[in-house]
């Protein structure tokens, strides 16, 4: 693969939720993207770098930066991006509200 055609765009996404890692990097490699840097970040110690998952990842946030040819493919994973965390925070109120609340 030619990495030269990917040095044009970039983003930065901070402290992505765990749980969509996974997720995410399948919709970063469907839109003619590639993960430049992935790295575990201590919250409590900013010298406490990893460019591996740590064997305990609690306390730690996952930066990633993306590169592709065309910003507006990094514009679309952004967007795709934010609409999951909104979906999941709309579905965790959903549940948490007391209308929901389980009858016998």
């Amino acid at each position: 693969m030619d990495n030269s055609r990917y040095q044009n765009c970039h983003i930065e996404m901070k402290n992505v939720n765990k749980d969509i890692v996974a997720w995410l990097e399948t919709v970063i490699d469907e839109n003619n993207s590639k993960i430049d840097k992935k790295e575990w970040k201590s919250r409590y110690n900013s010298y406490v770098v990893y460019d591996y998952e740590p064997f305990c990842s609690e306390g730690f946030e996952i930066n990633l930066k993306i590169s592709s040819h065309n910003s507006a493919y990094l514009d679309f994973i952004k967007y795709l991006y934010d609409e999951k965390l909104h979906t999941l925070e709309y579905l965790k109120n959903c549940m948490d509200s007391p209308s929901y609340a389980k009858k016998d």
